[in-house]
């Protein structure tokens, strides 16, 4: 199958390539249920040596910028709580963890989680994140940037490969909250 976005050599339906995906995001697909069907999931093979953006882009299309989003693990805290969420917003922005973040999640610091407890908390790869899979007590902040656009690239749990998503199906995941605002451009 073609892909819908990029120049990736084959775009494989999720619910096909289960295998490929880490424990969380396979359970994910299989227990998929939004109104996008599952099978319009899908998968491309990357190689993790070209996971650099500037680097990617050339490789797999331009047309990937502006249509890209990274997954990034916020810890918030209050007194001594601390609450874990993750954020989705286009990659030519930068999450506003410290307003937009911080206000939605009650929080009184607001910070990116260190790489040890983002990848121990979702099973997931560092650089490879994506909120397919994320815990179900998780809120999943989705800029509605991403939400509007036919389909998006965004990791698929490992730094090797992608899922390419349509963009209404992130307002359905468990947990999703959209907000505007929540990218910033990058500075």
């Amino acid at each position: 199958m073609r892909a819908p976005i990029g120049n990736f050599d084959q775009a494989v339906p999720a619910p096909d390539c289960l295998d490929e995906l880490t424990a969380p995001v396979a359970a994910a697909v299989r227990a998929w249920s939004g109104s996008v069907p599952a099978d319009q999931i899908l998968y491309v093979e990357t190689d993790p040596r070209w996971a650099d953006t500037a680097v990617f882009v050339e490789h797999y299309g331009s047309d990937l910028l502006e249509r890209s989003a990274n997954c990034v693990v916020v810890a918030g805290r209050r007194g001594g709580e601390s609450t874990l969420a993750a954020c989705v917003v286009l990659s030519t922005t930068r999450a506003d963890v410290n307003g937009v973040v911080r206000r939605h999640l009650g929080v009184r610091k607001a910070s990116f989680a260190p790489m040890d407890t983002a990848t121990g908390e979702t099973g997931m790869e560092y650089g490879g994140i994506t909120p397919v899979g994320l815990p179900e007590s998780w809120p999943v902040l989705v800029d509605a940037a991403v939400v509007d656009l036919p389909y998006v690239l965004v990791g698929s749990g490992r730094r090797r490969g992608k899922l390419l998503v349509p963009g209404k199906a992130f307002a359905e995941l468990p947990g999703a909250v959209v907000l505007e605002g929540l990218g910033r451009p990058a500075a």
